[in-house]
């Protein structure tokens, strides 16, 4: 069985109070890309996993794709899988990669083994994955509170745009985005700001991230700068970083070359 995990960019990210148990609460828009990597299984003598593509990081039983077969091996008489992962999304992007996997994986086991789990009930499992994993079990666009477990729908829709992705060689730790962040609420929520034309959400829509990780890394500013320069109706960091996003009402005919080596992506929104 093959699928295909898809990528997600962050349409504003506030952070809106430091909670007692060491966590932020914050409010942002998880809206699906079509970045994709590739995920595939058979039924095999033992499970294995592999991984072809970009390369990944870290130690291979941390990966989230085992993590969520074992999670439903615990509760479900699964069979051992030869699992196979080509990777197109960059890892440490901002866009989501390692918790798509997760979640398709959950989803495939689901469909392909009948376990007869509900949406309601993966997202439950894919939560104790990671904090944004659960968003891609319905994967539409969608506001998410609290720890970016709390989901409420949008009608946000921005088919027919264009969308340039820059992912420089630049990595963000999440502790270092938090490390440097001040919690604050906008007078604006999201939730009321996205309602603005998107030509006007420069001035409505911010990535609290922002302020510290571009003064740690001035070339990310650049980007955005460069992006707007290059006509873009909105731009803004993904998630924790680093990748940089534009959003473009015409078909994209420009060559986008950034001062420091990076990753480019130019799609279509649907």
């Amino acid at each position: 069985m093959v699928t295909f995990p898809n990528s997600k960019i962050n349409i504003g990210l506030n952070i809106t109070e430091k909670r007692s148990d060491g966590y932020h609460n914050l409010e942002t828009i998880f809206y699906p890309i079509d970045l994709c990597d590739s995920l595939e299984f058979v039924k095999s003598d033992i499970t294995r996993f592999n991984c072809t593509g970009l390369k990944i990081d870290g130690d291979q039983d941390n990966n989230l794709i085992l993590k969520a077969y074992k999670l439903l091996q615990g509760e479900f008489d699964l069979p051992n899988l030869d699992i196979h992962l080509h990777k197109a999304i960059p890892m440490g992007a901002g866009l989501g990669g390692g918790s798509a996997d997760a979640a398709f994986m959950l989803k495939m086991l689901n469909d392909e083994f009948k376990l007869g789990l509900s949406s309601q009930e993966l997202e439950q499992k894919a939560t104790k994955l990671g904090a944004d994993c659960a968003f891609f079990i319905n994967n539409k666009p969608t506001l998410a509170k609290g720890i970016g477990n709390i989901f409420e729908p949008t009608t946000i829709n921005l088919s027919g745009y264009h969308i340039v992705l820059i992912k420089p060689e630049v990595h963000v730790s999440t502790a270092e985005a938090y490390g440097g962040c001040k919690p604050q609420r906008w007078a604006t929520p999201l939730e009321e700001a996205i309602k603005q034309p998107i030509s006007e959400w420069k001035d409505y829509i911010f990535n609290d991230f922002e302020k510290t990780v571009f003064v740690a890394h001035p070339e990310l500013a650049e980007i955005k700068d460069m992006l707007y320069a290059k006509g873009a109706v909105y731009a803004a960091m993904s998630g924790s970083g680093s990748t940089i996003y534009g959003l473009f009402e015409n078909a994209i005919i420009d060559n986008f070359t950034p001062k420091v080596k990076s990753r480019i992506y130019c799609l279509d929104l649907k």
